[in-house]
């Protein structure tokens, strides 16, 4: 018999954080996100409560964790759509269908309690957080933005009553094999031909008081349409100006403006800190932090993160000098390759841009949809 817990007490707290650490010690794909930050999600002041209600569960087994989710009600998402969805998320188990249907039977009650009518998912607070089930590629490491799955989840999920909603797809970009030198003599005419020029900045602390501000006003225009995405808010920003302290090389930063000085495309990579991370459990141990230094200073890959063009100039090229970009970045920094991350599959400007490189398509993630039959909850 599976009994379900809802999350309460630090030491559940601390179970629901290490389960998955547990579950995939072994596997070499599986990067953990950073502990510190992670166990944040049970604090009251959490930057994503002023808009969100959330839930975590843990499912036992004879006395043993064999399982974890949580539910989230997105404020913010359902009132810009117009719907009445919880995500799920953090969604981990053992490979039984019992756990699943538990677990998957709180997080629906607890919707239908809030009077909601579909669950979706996996999908986190916003899209800066992990999303989307791992359905192939399962042999490949995932980017510390990534969350990695067994195989079998698939069949749990959908053994659940989920359905496909969408599908992201990722590559790794590697240098083409012959550069002819077209590509950068395309972007260089599209910045002549709308008057663009390149950004600058002293330090990383420079580049985010000259266009941070700016840059989250261009991604909430950029992505207003994009599934799963919700408006950026102060307390959203204040965390990736965090992170972007962190971890940020301006050598892997473009930020290009018109003439008036307004960013009309601002593209950032990450150095790629999996490996680096994978060690220690996600814990910033000394060693950890050593490895994390190293890495970010001499990266052998870098993460693709975030891409965002200014809708009116989204039919004018500008892909094109995004790629040049990265094309410059990769020769001159020796990075064996770039990787994606998640791209919706349907999102075909940003497909047609990895055409000009060499690319490897090895990960594809799901989004799932179960509309939920009317009935009463019951309560906690």
């Amino acid at each position: 018999m599976v009994e379900i817990i809802k999350v309460r007490t630090k030491r559940e707290q601390k179970e629901f954080l290490n389960f998955p650490l547990r579950l995939y010690k072994d596997n070499p794909c599986f990067v953990p996100p950073l502990w510190g930050d992670e166990k944040k999600i049970f604090r009251e002041d959490y930057v994503y409560h002023d808009t969100c209600e959330d839930v975590y569960f843990l499912a036992v087994q004879d006395g043993k964790t064999v399982g974890r989710i949580s539910g989230i009600l997105q404020k913010a998402s359902n009132e810009l759509r117009g719907e009445r969805r919880v995500r799920f998320t953090r969604f981990d188990a053992i490979d039984d269908n019992e756990v699943a249907e538990a677990l998957f039977g709180a997080v629906e009650n607890w919707a239908r309690e809030r009077g909601m009518d579909t669950v979706c998912g996996p999908l986190g607070f916003s899209d800066l957080e992990r999303e989307g089930l791992l359905i192939d590629g399962f042999d490949q490491l995932s980017t510390f933005e990534e969350q990695y799955n067994a195989p079998y989840y698939a069949d749990l999920i959908e053994h659940c009553g989920y359905a496909k909603e969408v599908d992201w797809v990722e590559s790794k970009i590697y240098l083409p094999d012959e550069d002819d030198g077209t590509l950068e003599k395309m972007a260089d005419f599209i910045m002549k031909r709308y008057d663009l020029h390149f950004g600058t900045a002293k330090n990383t602390n420079d580049f985010l008081r000259r266009y941070g501000d700016r840059f989250f006003d261009l991604l909430d225009r950029a992505y207003k349409d994009i599934y799963g995405t919700v408006p950026f808010t102060e307390g959203m920003k204040e965390m990736m100006y965090d992170n972007f302290r962190l971890i940020i090389d301006l050598r892997h930063v473009a930020v290009i403006l018109d003439k008036d000085e307004n960013p009309v495309c601002l593209g950032i990579c990450f150095p790629s800190i999996a490996k680096a991370v994978q060690k220690s459990n996600g814990h910033l141990t000394p060693a950890a932090i050593a490895r994390l230094l190293k890495t970010i200073k001499h990266p052998d890959v870098i993460d693709l993160g975030l891409i965002g063009v200014e809708p009116a100039y989204a039919n004018r090229g500008i892909g094109a000098v995004v790629s040049a970009a990265l094309l410059r970045m990769l020769r001159e920094d020796g990075v064996e390759y770039a990787e994606t991350n998640l791209n919706l599959e349907t999102n075909y400007d940003i497909q047609n841009m990895w055409k000009r490189f060499k690319s490897v398509r090895h990960k594809r993630r799901r989004a799932y949809v179960k509309t939920l039959a009317a009935g009463e909850a019951s309560h906690d």
